[in-house]
């Protein structure tokens, strides 16, 4: 504002002030700053709440209008009804009153909709909230569960003391969550899937599992390898029914030979590792044999004075002593051996140990058996050398109640002494002292004693080769599992019995890690082997999806309550979590082809594993995934479908680089250019709305981008809003054919046209004045004269173009008379122009 326009407010502000002092009705006011800005800040308050609450009213329009719906139109008939704040049926009025009476029953019949609508909205409100909160609940409660349940006892350990792991020892943790044990098992594991997948003979995955042991140098871990591998051995095929097949006789009577083989040989090599570790005291001499290595361990290791040894010595050492060790050795012949060298003491002792070498099975005849029961009984069972009536309940399997301590004084020498005195055969004739079966050994171990007995926290191998040994390989790896440091050894003694079908699995898959399940003979139990696996790859699927499809190959023959493939399922679980969609875990998608992903090699076709994966992800709301997967299921209707879900809302914006609109156009003019070159079409409707789509995100493109001509152009060839009123009735016709997805975007459609077309009238009447160069052609096809009565036409939008302006000109016409060929006086170059119009108002041809 320049100097003179102050002059003038300021003059107009002293009259005003002037005027003011003049009037003595009026109190005159004075101010200081502070009150002055006090006012002004109240009166900016009260603007700003009033445009904060017009802005809601404006977003608010603009969010129901999107949907169709008028929200003053609305407004204005809820306030007409008296109770609208109520919403409760109006007061009949008098009989009389007819247009009164149509008024309110109209009015209630409003009212009682509108209710009806709001009860059944909160109803569906409040259903939907507690069935999402049920699910979140189910969901949160399995979790708990299989926490606890992996955990066990630990988990409800707050004290701040934690169990030893070893992942503590491999240095600061890397991008794997895999420990280097972990790692190691999961590299056999892909050694033993590789050959299993290429059609190769299926290997021992237990000797594959125990080269692990070999490198962690670690005796324990490759005891409990060796403890499988013999255990597993049983040189039986396993039945279709693993129950059936692990409580026939056959089978139990294996698992207890391959037990006692076991123990017996780690004790040899126990007694072999003493002797040679003393060979100056063990005196052991030349002699090869397990005789001599048991006599010189008996130098070195000679038991304790003990009262009552009877019957003699041979080569200085008690007689039943070295028959008993030769025995715990596995060496019956050299327990022969020391028989047959004191024979004259021993009695009828030597015509019951040669049957029982020579017999099967390490079994006496029932006649001998019997003979050699009842002189325990009369002559042995108080006797005072406690070696001498081991071996008697070994031979004899009677005093099954003795644990005989002073003798097996550990653990494994307990479990051996048990397991010969195992019985299969049913012997009505023996007492209940004198038989015992490996179903009530198995319960004693598991049921009587337990952790407690065996301190299993603090010895857990221990605890494991107890239940082990005794054929009860489902409780052992469940209580190795809840071991965190242990766990990974647990899961893979599960994955080699499983694939020799000699797991016992739980029926359900929800069921918990170990259950006991009805109509299952005691102490039978059961694990939950999809569970077991499930948890294990929970702690490294999200930095470690490879190694963890590995393990979910076990579970391609799995199902769970409803049928649903469980290696399926958890692919699709893994895929989805870790986003390996884009990072291999399928395929890559190209314009040539695709490249082979992970999954490819354990099935041929990978179309179904896809298209679960797929499924999930749409239940999910990452339908951009969904996309991608379905395209790799060769699913074109569902990527097509999907496409138009995603574009609808986005076609109306502005397309910025990095936004939304720019990445789903990318992907979808990617789609269409692959599917076009390759031929690849899907359902009608679907490809049909499909390109529209794209059509109008050009249209948007070039609208936004301001040019407008082209903008028009691509809208015309599209025929989806009528240019003229000759169209106007096929268009409406036409609107009905389209999908939500296209209608949903038509107010915006129709707001663009409209000020396409505005900006062009405004073009149009800015240029008339102009003399610019005379013009060259002409128009584009379209109306461009209108009939507004017979005579009488009128030139509407006549499109010229100027040599090398590069801009459009109109010329707008006033009403011309008579004939059938009229001239534009008004030309856009100031020259006529001839016009001929048919009768129809169609323009048929223009001459210059």
């Amino acid at each position: 504002m320049d100097t003179d326009g102050f002059g003038e407010l300021l003059q107009q502000a002293e009259q005003l002030a002037a005027e003011t002092e003049g009037v003595s009705e009026l109190p005159h006011v004075e101010r200081n700053l502070q009150e002055i800005q006090q006012a002004g800040e109240r009166l900016r308050s009260k603007t700003l709440t009033r445009t904060l609450q017009e802005t809601a009213d404006v977003k608010a329009s603009i969010l129901l209008g999107s949907k169709g719906l008028d929200i003053s139109h609305i407004s204005q008939r809820l306030e007409s009804l008296s109770a609208a704040t109520t919403f409760e049926p109006l007061e009949p009025v008098k009989d009389t009153d007819v247009q009164g009476f149509l008024k309110n029953e109209r009015d209630n019949a409003l009212l009682s909709g509108i209710e009806e609508s709001r009860k059944r909205t909160f109803r569906m409100a409040e259903r939907f909230y507690w069935e999402s909160m049920l699910v979140e609940w189910e969901h949160d409660k399995q979790k708990i569960l299989h926490t606890l349940l992996a955990s066990g006892e630990d988990a409800l350990d707050f004290t701040n003391e934690s169990e030893p792991s070893f992942i503590s020892e491999m240095g600061p943790p890397g991008r794997s969550a895999m420990d280097s044990i972990e790692m190691a098992y999961a590299r056999q594991i892909f050694i033993y899937n590789e050959k299993i997948v290429n059609g190769h003979l299926q290997p021992n995955l237990g000797d594959i599992c125990s080269t692990v042991a070999e490198c962690l140098d670690d005796k324990n871990v490759s005891e409990l390898w060796a403890m499988v591998k013999q255990m597993t051995d049983v040189l039986l095929v396993p039945a279709r029914d693993a129950l059936s097949c692990r409580t026939g006789m056959e089978m139990q009577m294996g698992f207890v030979r391959q037990a006692m083989q076991f123990l017996e040989q780690s004790y040899k090599n126990y007694v072999m590792a003493t002797v040679y570790g003393n060979l100056h005291q063990a005196q052991l001499g030349g002699v090869p044999g397990t005789y001599q290595l048991v006599r010189s361990f008996l130098n070195i290791k000679l038991p304790a004075p003990l009262p009552g040894l009877q019957d003699g010595e041979v080569e200085g050492h008690p007689v039943w002593v070295l028959i008993y060790y030769c025995l715990r050795c596995g060496d019956l012949i050299a327990a022969m051996q020391v028989v047959n060298r004191a024979q004259h003491q021993l009695g009828e002792f030597k015509n019951w140990f040669q049957e029982y070498v020579q017999g099967n099975d390490r079994r006496l005849s029932p006649t001998a058996e019997n003979k050699l029961r009842l002189h325990y009984r009369r002559a042995l069972r108080n006797s005072t050398d406690p070696y001498k009536r081991a071996v008697y309940c070994l031979i004899g399997r009677c005093d099954v109640t003795d644990s005989h301590s002073e003798v097996a004084d550990k653990t494994d020498d307990y479990i051996w002494l048990k397991l010969n005195q195992v019985c299969f055969e049913d012997d009505v004739t023996s007492s209940p002292q004198d038989r015992q079966t490996l179903s009530q050994l198995q319960s004693q171990l598991l049921e009587e004693y337990g952790e407690s007995h065996f301190a299993a926290a603090q010895r857990p191998f221990l605890y494991f080769q107890v239940l082990f040994l005794t054929a009860q390989f489902e409780a052992a790896i469940a209580f190795l599992f809840r071991l965190e440091r242990l766990r990974c050894h647990a899961v893979h003694v599960a994955l080699v019995l499983h694939e020799l079908k000699l797991l016992l699995k739980s029926s359900t898959h929800s069921a918990q890690l170990l259950t006991q399940e009805p109509g299952d003979p005691r102490p039978i139990r059961r694990l939950n082997f999809i569970r077991l696996l499930m948890l294990y790859t929970r702690k490294f699927e999200p930095t470690d999806p490879r190694e963890a499809l590995q393990y979910f190959y076990f579970l391609r023959n799995e199902k769970d309550s409803q049928g649903e493939n469980m290696f399926m399922r958890c692919v699709s679980e893994l895929v989805i979590e870790s986003r390996e969609v884009r990072h291999g875990a399928l395929r890559d998608l190209s314009h040539t082809g695709c490249r082979p992903g992970l999954i490819d090699k354990f099935a041929g076709d990978t179309k179904a594993v896809i298209s679960k994966v797929a499924s999930v992800a749409e239940h999910k709301g990452l339908f951009e995934e969904a996309v991608k997967l379905y395209d790799l299921a060769k699913n074109p209707d569902k990527v097509l479908e999907l496409m138009n879900r995603l574009l609808s809302p986005v076609i109306p914006q502005v397309s910025a680089p990095q936004s939304n609109k720019e990445r789903l156009k990318n992907m979808a003019l990617s789609v269409a250019e692959r599917y076009r070159s390759q031929g690849i079409t899907a359902d009608k409707s679907i490809d049909s709305t499909f390109y529209l789509l794209l059509d109008l995100i050009t249209f948007f493109d070039e609208y936004h981008g301001g040019h407008i001509d082209r903008a028009i152009d691509v809208m015309e060839k599209l025929k989806l809003v009528p240019l003229s009123q000759d169209s106007v009735e096929e268009r409406v016709a036409a609107f009905r054919n389209f999908s939500d997805e296209i209608r949903h975007n038509l107010s915006e459609v129709l707001l663009a046209t409209m000020n396409i077309l505005f900006t062009q009238y405004k073009r149009l009447k800015g240029t008339s004045s102009a003399t610019p160069a005379r013009p060259q052609r002409v128009m584009e096809d379209r109306d461009s004269v209108s009939l507004h009565q017979p005579g009488l036409y009128k030139c509407n939008l006549l499109l010229l173009k100027q040599p090398g302006a590069g801009a459009d000109h109109v010329c707008w016409d006033d009403t011309v008379q008579d004939g059938r060929r009229h001239k534009c006086t008004a030309g856009a170059d100031g020259s006529p122009h001839e016009l001929n119009a048919t009768a129809s108002g169609k323009v048929s041809s223009l001459e210059e």
